[in-house]
Protein backbone atom coordinates (compact mmCIF):
# COMPACT_ATOMS: atom_id res chain seq x y z
CA UNK A 1 0.00 0.00 0.00
CA UNK A 2 1.47 3.32 -1.06
CA UNK A 3 1.57 6.39 1.08
CA UNK A 4 0.53 9.81 -0.19
CA UNK A 5 3.57 11.76 -1.39
CA UNK A 6 3.18 15.43 -2.29
CA UNK A 7 4.70 16.28 -5.67
CA UNK A 8 3.93 20.00 -5.92
CA UNK A 9 2.84 22.92 -3.69
CA UNK A 10 -0.88 22.16 -4.13
CA UNK A 11 -0.26 18.54 -3.16
CA UNK A 12 1.47 19.84 -0.04
CA UNK A 13 -1.53 22.10 0.73
CA UNK A 14 -3.79 19.06 0.27
CA UNK A 15 -1.68 17.05 2.71
CA UNK A 16 -1.65 19.87 5.29
CA UNK A 17 -5.40 20.45 4.87
CA UNK A 18 -6.37 16.83 5.40
CA UNK A 19 -4.00 16.53 8.35
CA UNK A 20 -5.77 19.56 9.87
CA UNK A 21 -9.10 17.80 9.19
CA UNK A 22 -7.73 14.73 10.97
CA UNK A 23 -6.67 16.78 13.99
CA UNK A 24 -10.12 18.38 14.00
CA UNK A 25 -11.60 14.88 13.95
CA UNK A 26 -9.49 13.89 16.96
CA UNK A 27 -10.72 16.98 18.84
CA UNK A 28 -14.34 16.27 17.92
CA UNK A 29 -14.14 12.61 18.97
CA UNK A 30 -12.44 13.64 22.23
CA UNK A 31 -15.14 16.24 22.85
CA UNK A 32 -17.83 13.63 22.19
CA UNK A 33 -16.24 11.24 24.69
CA UNK A 34 -15.96 14.07 27.21
CA UNK A 35 -19.63 14.94 26.80
CA UNK A 36 -20.57 11.32 27.43
CA UNK A 37 -18.58 11.39 30.66
CA UNK A 38 -19.86 14.75 31.96
CA UNK A 39 -23.40 15.50 33.18
CA UNK A 40 -25.32 18.66 32.22
CA UNK A 41 -25.09 19.78 35.88
CA UNK A 42 -21.28 19.53 35.75
CA UNK A 43 -21.23 21.52 32.50
CA UNK A 44 -23.40 24.23 34.13
CA UNK A 45 -21.09 24.38 37.16
CA UNK A 46 -17.99 24.60 34.96
CA UNK A 47 -19.54 27.37 32.83
CA UNK A 48 -20.51 29.31 35.96
CA UNK A 49 -16.95 29.04 37.30
CA UNK A 50 -15.42 30.06 33.96
CA UNK A 51 -17.64 33.12 33.58
CA UNK A 52 -17.83 34.20 37.23
CA UNK A 53 -14.84 36.58 37.11
CA UNK A 54 -15.85 38.17 33.80
CA UNK A 55 -19.46 38.69 34.91
CA UNK A 56 -18.34 40.23 38.20
CA UNK A 57 -16.48 42.88 36.16
CA UNK A 58 -19.14 43.29 33.46
CA UNK A 59 -22.55 41.73 34.18
CA UNK A 60 -23.61 42.45 30.57
CA UNK A 61 -20.68 40.57 28.95
CA UNK A 62 -22.20 39.10 25.79
CA UNK A 63 -19.97 36.02 25.50
CA UNK A 64 -20.19 35.03 29.16
CA UNK A 65 -23.97 35.48 29.23
CA UNK A 66 -24.38 33.58 25.97
CA UNK A 67 -22.26 30.71 27.31
CA UNK A 68 -24.28 30.56 30.54
CA UNK A 69 -27.57 30.71 28.66
CA UNK A 70 -26.45 27.91 26.37
CA UNK A 71 -25.29 25.63 29.18
CA UNK A 72 -28.42 26.23 31.28
CA UNK A 73 -30.50 25.07 28.33
CA UNK A 74 -28.67 21.75 28.08
CA UNK A 75 -30.65 18.64 28.87
CA UNK A 76 -29.47 15.07 29.10
CA UNK A 77 -30.83 14.28 25.63
CA UNK A 78 -29.19 17.37 24.07
CA UNK A 79 -25.82 16.42 25.58
CA UNK A 80 -26.21 12.83 24.37
CA UNK A 81 -27.09 14.02 20.85
CA UNK A 82 -24.08 16.37 20.79
CA UNK A 83 -21.79 13.62 22.09
CA UNK A 84 -22.94 11.08 19.50
CA UNK A 85 -22.77 13.70 16.72
CA UNK A 86 -19.22 14.71 17.67
CA UNK A 87 -18.08 11.10 18.03
CA UNK A 88 -19.47 10.01 14.65
CA UNK A 89 -18.28 13.14 12.87
CA UNK A 90 -14.81 12.92 14.44
CA UNK A 91 -14.34 9.18 13.84
CA UNK A 92 -15.47 9.56 10.21
CA UNK A 93 -12.95 12.36 9.64
CA UNK A 94 -10.15 10.36 11.27
CA UNK A 95 -10.91 7.28 9.16
CA UNK A 96 -11.12 9.24 5.90
CA UNK A 97 -7.95 11.20 6.58
CA UNK A 98 -6.05 8.01 7.47
CA UNK A 99 -7.26 6.40 4.23
CA UNK A 100 -6.28 9.45 2.16
CA UNK A 101 -2.82 9.51 3.70
CA UNK A 102 -2.52 5.82 2.73
CA UNK A 103 -3.58 6.82 -0.79
CA UNK A 104 -6.69 4.63 -0.81
CA UNK A 105 -8.71 5.64 -3.85
CA UNK A 106 -12.13 4.89 -2.32
CA UNK A 107 -11.57 7.62 0.29
CA UNK A 108 -11.35 10.52 -2.17
CA UNK A 109 -15.04 10.55 -3.26
CA UNK A 110 -16.16 9.78 0.30
CA UNK A 111 -14.20 12.73 1.69
CA UNK A 112 -15.61 15.01 -1.02
CA UNK A 113 -19.17 13.85 -0.30
CA UNK A 114 -18.72 14.09 3.46
CA UNK A 115 -17.39 17.64 3.24
CA UNK A 116 -20.06 18.73 0.73
CA UNK A 117 -22.80 17.59 3.11
CA UNK A 118 -21.29 19.65 5.90
CA UNK A 119 -20.69 22.64 3.62
CA UNK A 120 -24.40 22.52 2.79
CA UNK A 121 -25.28 22.46 6.49
CA UNK A 122 -22.79 25.26 7.23
CA UNK A 123 -24.31 27.41 4.45
CA UNK A 124 -27.74 26.82 5.98
CA UNK A 125 -26.40 27.96 9.36
CA UNK A 126 -24.74 31.00 7.77
CA UNK A 127 -28.06 32.04 6.20
CA UNK A 128 -29.81 31.74 9.59
CA UNK A 129 -27.09 33.35 11.68
CA UNK A 130 -23.97 34.53 9.85
CA UNK A 131 -20.67 34.31 11.72
CA UNK A 132 -17.17 35.07 10.55
CA UNK A 133 -15.72 31.82 11.93
CA UNK A 134 -18.33 29.60 10.23
CA UNK A 135 -17.80 31.49 6.97
CA UNK A 136 -14.03 30.93 7.17
CA UNK A 137 -14.56 27.22 8.00
CA UNK A 138 -16.90 26.86 5.01
CA UNK A 139 -14.38 28.48 2.65
CA UNK A 140 -11.63 26.22 4.07
CA UNK A 141 -13.81 23.13 3.59
CA UNK A 142 -14.61 24.16 0.00
CA UNK A 143 -10.89 24.58 -0.68
CA UNK A 144 -10.21 21.11 0.77
CA UNK A 145 -12.96 19.66 -1.45
CA UNK A 146 -11.32 21.23 -4.50
CA UNK A 147 -7.86 19.96 -3.49
CA UNK A 148 -9.26 16.47 -2.80
CA UNK A 149 -11.04 16.40 -6.16
CA UNK A 150 -7.83 17.59 -7.89
CA UNK A 151 -5.77 14.93 -6.15
CA UNK A 152 -8.34 12.21 -6.91
CA UNK A 153 -8.20 13.09 -10.63
CA UNK A 154 -4.38 12.99 -10.58
CA UNK A 155 -4.30 9.67 -8.72
CA UNK A 156 -6.94 8.15 -11.04
CA UNK A 157 -4.94 9.12 -14.13
CA UNK A 158 -1.70 7.62 -12.76
CA UNK A 159 -1.20 3.95 -13.73
CA UNK A 160 -1.02 1.55 -10.79
CA UNK A 161 1.56 -1.22 -10.41
CA UNK A 162 -1.15 -3.77 -11.29
CA UNK A 163 -1.76 -1.94 -14.61
CA UNK A 164 1.95 -2.00 -15.45
CA UNK A 165 2.41 -5.75 -14.87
Amino acid sequence: MSQFKPRDPLDRLFEIGIILKGLDGILEASGGLLLLAVTPATINTLAARLTQHELSEDPRDVIANHLLGFTHGLTGSAVTFAAVYLLLHGITKIALVAALLRNQMWAYPWMIGFLLIFIGYQLYRIVLSPTFSLSVLTIFDAFIVWLTWREWRKQSARPSLADLG
